[in-house]
C-alpha cells in the first residue's frame, strides 16, 4: 500500500494527512451545523474548535511519544513526523476536554451541552481518520489467512493492505470505522428526539466508543503498553463508566426538573 498520496518532489502529501484533515473538516462541518441550531454564538464555537484541535492534535501526539519515549528520545525529530502515523486519539479526546473545561468555564457556557454537540462530530472523524492507518498500514489485528478476509465480503484492495511484513492481517481498522459510522448514524437520530436530556450524546459516545474499542483494542498487535497492560482498554473501561454515571445523572437530573416544574405549576 503506498502511503503517498502526491509526490511534489521536495513534499510529499501522506494519505494519513489528507484523511485526518478530511475528518476534521467533516467535524468542523457538522458542529458547525449544529451549534446554529442550538443558537450558540458562532464566535465562540470558533475559539473552541480553533483552541481545541490544536491542543488536541498536540495532545494526541504527545500521547503516543509518552508510551514510546524510549524510541522517540534516540530519534527526536522523529516526534514531529505526524505524517508517518502515531496519533493517539485517547490523548486528543483527554486534551479536548480540558480545554472544552477550561474554556466553557470561562465563557459561562454549559459543558455537557457543548459536549452534545462536538461529539457527533468527533465520531465521524474518528471513523475516516482511521483509513489513514490502512493507508499507513497500522492499528492492525493478529495474523489471519487469505481465505478467512474473503469470508469478511471486504473489497480486494483493503485484503491487499492488509498483507504486512509477509502476512495476511485482521483488519481491525475496518472494524472500528464501521462501527463510529453506526455510531455516529445513531446520534443522529437520537438528536432527533424531542426534549432530548441534555447529555444523552454524550453519554452514549463514551459508552458506544468504549465498548467497541475495549473489543477491538484486544486484536491489535500495535497497542500502547504501560507495563503488560494496554492502556487503551483502561481508557475504554473508563469512558464506559463515565457514561453510566452521566446517563444516570442527567436521567436524575431531568426527573427532578420536571418535579420541580410541576409543584410550582400546582402551587
Amino acid at each position: 500500500m503506498n502511503r503517498v498520496a502526491l509526490d511534489l518532489g521536495i513534499i510529499k502529501i501522506y494519505w494519513y494527512s489528507i484523511l485526518v484533515f478530511l475528518g476534521i473538516v467533516a467535524a468542523c462541518f457538522i458542529i458547525y451545523k449544529e451549534s446554529k441550531k442550538q443558537k450558540l454564538k458562532t464566535d465562540d464555537l470558533i475559539d473552541l474548535l480553533f483552541y481545541g484541535l490544536i491542543f488536541g492534535i498536540i495532545g494526541a501526539r504527545l500521547y503516543y511519544v509518552l508510551f514510546n519515549l524510549n524510541y522517540y528520545l534516540s530519534n527526536p525529530l522523529e516526534i514531529i513526523a505526524v505524517w508517518n502515523g502515531g496519533l493517539a486519539i485517547h490523548g486528543g479526546l483527554l486534551t479536548g476536554l480540558l480545554v472544552s473545561i477550561i474554556y466553557c468555564k470561562k465563557k459561562n457556557i454549559n459543558l455537557i451541552k457543548m459536549l452534545d454537540i462536538v461529539v457527533v462530530g468527533v465520531i465521524i472523524a474518528q471513523c475516516i481518520g482511521r483509513w489513514g492507518n490502512f493507508f499507513n498500514g497500522e492499528a492492525f489485528g493478529p495474523v489471519t489467512t487469505l481465505n478467512h478476509l474473503k469470508s469478511l465480503l471486504i473489497p480486494n484492495f483493503i485484503i491487499e493492505g492488509m498483507y504486512i511484513d509477509g502476512a495476511y492481517h485482521i483488519p481491525t481498522f475496518l472494524y472500528e470505522s464501521i462501527w463510529c459510522f453506526l455510531g455516529f448514524i445513531i446520534m443522529i437520530l437520537i438528536r432527533k428526539i424531542k426534549k432530548l436530556k441534555v447529555g444523552t450524546l454524550t453519554s452514549f459516545y463514551l459508552i458506544w466508543y468504549g465498548i467497541e474499542r475495549l473489543f477491538v483494542e484486544s486484536l491489535r498487535t500495535d497497542s500502547l503498553m504501560f507495563f503488560n497492560i494496554k492502556i487503551a482498554q483502561v481508557i475504554s473501561i473508563i469512558f464506559i463508566i463515565s457514561g453510566i454515571i452521566l446517563l444516570i445523572y442527567s436521567i436524575k437530573k431531568n426527573n427532578n426538573y420536571l418535579k420541580t416544574k410541576l409543584q410550582i405549576e400546582r402551587k
